[in-house]
């Protein structure tokens, strides 16, 4: 497939014009104009880098990119060491953000929910990425928080009452701790986000309402591992995901 028929393709299923976001959706770096082999993974680390180098891969997608507001922009340091190893390669640089969250199937959220087995009804936040649904039968946030943490494979941060039943859940993957006041509004009995801020704690006590922290990495893997599905079944191409453990 040619590099800008990807490029093409992919900026219209995710929608990517539509959102305002920290950093470039689409292509971020250009490389080969023919792509067979596509490694997919979170970030756009070295440690991606050199496994796509590895693989021979003609372009790395991931949900991580570069070029986030608010960085310094001069290409110095670890900056340097990317995108030498990148353009020596001839490697080209997919990444969306924003996008990879919000999509109603193929979006973090929509995964989760997939992997939880919560039915989606409806939307929140800004530029609708939160999401809101329910669980297949109520349960107390504590019983939640293990069900989550089963599915990921890590054990979520539980704060607040841990006995709060749950019928009604909010969940925004990744840094979207700043959306826990919109999902109390919302209505939701309890909001899951990958991480936790100290202030979040306070609000999940004085509102009665449990916030669950389960990870970035652990809750922002599974977008670009269906768009890899995705890819590989409608066009062809060899998409191989490369998943690195993150703590955070």
């Amino acid at each position: 497939m040619l590099r800008d028929e990807l490029r093409a393709y992919l900026d219209s299923l995710l929608e990517a014009a539509r959102f305002r976001d920290y950093c470039p959706n689409g292509l971020q770096v250009e490389g080969k104009s023919e792509v067979r082999r596509v490694l997919c993974a979170t970030t756009a680390s070295q440690a991606v880098i050199d496994a796509a180098i590895a693989w021979q891969a003609d372009a790395i997608l991931v949900h991580h990119g570069w070029f986030w507001k608010g960085e310094d922009g001069r290409v110095t340091g670890f900056r340097k060491q990317r995108m030498a190893s990148l353009l020596s390669h001839d490697i080209n640089l997919f990444a969306y953000h924003l996008p990879l969250d919000a999509h109603s199937a193929l979006g973090n959220n929509a995964q989760l929910a997939e992997k939880f087995g919560w039915v989606v009804d409806g939307n929140f936040g800004e530029q609708n990425i939160g999401f809101l649904g329910t669980p297949a039968a109520p349960l107390s946030a504590a019983a939640l928080a293990a069900q989550v943490g089963t599915a990921l494979g890590r054990v979520p941060q539980l704060l607040g009452d841990p006995e709060r039943m749950v019928k009604r859940i909010a969940w925004c993957s990744g840094g979207a701790q700043g959306y826990f006041e919109q999902a109390i509004a919302a209505g939701a009995d309890v909001f899951l986000s990958g991480e936790v801020s100290e202030q979040t704690y306070h609000l999940a006590l004085e509102t009665g309402i449990p916030y669950i922290a389960a990870g970035h990495h652990a809750t922002e893997r599974y977008g670009v591992q269906a768009l890899a599905t995705h890819l590989t079944a409608l066009h062809g191409l060899e998409c191989r995901y490369l998943e690195l453990d993150n703590p955070v």
